[in-house]
């Protein structure tokens, strides 16, 4: 199974930082953020994390590469521990494809196609962290107690933030879980089904990304991810899970970076 996480995007709430460093590069504590999302990734049980990434953004590239002489060097320094980091983190197994045009969510994710094949996958967005890693293996959970249907992390979401997320419709089965029946992109609060928001984790079948291959552009112009969930439940099940809020750290925008550096800093008793 695939981990996919799209990193293309343009990171245009962080600039002028993200004209020359990538959002996704950031710090986050002691790593950048998309480290906290890889290693999520492959600690989901996923043989390999697949990067979809402009192709500006080298440097996201070069962080997952191997670098000899700088072990070496360090090591020579007497810097053991960062040696054994840096070569770590350089033999993760991440691959690349490129998303092109900023067409969006389920164009990127459809660049990796050829990488999922007949096998379901994962979607991590960049924007959310989970440091315990613990998410992925629960919506697998609910997955396999369904017959390997899709699955979607949920949060709920007051009124005044509806209109920023996919929304489901569904009816709860069992605790905390929820068969979907449809889902509404940016609806406006009058025309949402429930509160219960998308959190940027998916657990999804690979007729999720036959579909998509067919999706129209929809919201903003772009190909939207939500819009061919929509699709594909009209021939399989799909579940949410919903998960507690606290347990997954936005990373968005400044205010919400600043405050997940916070509180991560506190967690890890350093702040």
């Amino acid at each position: 199974m695939k981990a996919l996480i799209p990193a293309a995007g343009l990171g245009t709430r962080f600039l002028p930082a993200t004209k020359a460093v990538p959002k996704e590069m950031l710090m986050v504590v002691d790593r950048p953020a998309i480290q906290y999302v890889v290693e999520e990734g492959l600690a989901s049980g996923a043989d390999e994390v697949v990067l979809i990434n402009s192709r500006s953004k080298k440097v996201i590239e070069e962080h997952f590469a191997p670098n000899p002489a700088l072990v070496e060097e360090l090591r020579a320094r007497g810097k053991a521990a960062y040696a054994d980091e840096v070569e770590r983190v350089g033999n993760l197994p991440v691959s690349y494809v490129y998303q092109d045009e900023a067409l969006g969510l389920g164009h990127a994710v459809l660049q990796a196609a050829e990488k999922t094949g007949d096998e379901p996958f994962f979607v991590l967005l960049g924007d959310v962290l989970v440091p315990d890693n613990a998410m992925l293996p629960a919506m697998k959970a609910v997955s396999d107690a369904h017959g390997g249907a899709s699955v979607i992390a949920v949060i709920p979401v007051p009124d005044e933030e509806v209109s920023r997320f996919g929304i489901i419709d569904g009816a709860e089965v069992s605790e905390g879980v929820w068969k979907v029946s449809g889902l509404v992109e940016k609806p406006a609060l009058e025309d949402a089904p429930t509160h219960l928001a998308v959190f940027g984790r998916y657990l999804l079948s690979p007729r999720v990304m036959e579909l998509l291959a067919d999706v129209r552009p929809g919201v903003g112009g772009e190909i939207q991810l939500t819009d061919a969930l929509e699709a594909v439940l009209a021939e399989e099940e799909m579940y949410a899970l919903v998960v507690d809020p606290a347990d997954g750290f936005d990373t968005g925008t400044v205010e919400s970076w600043l405050a997940t550096n916070n509180e991560l800093c506190r967690r890890a008793g350093i702040c």
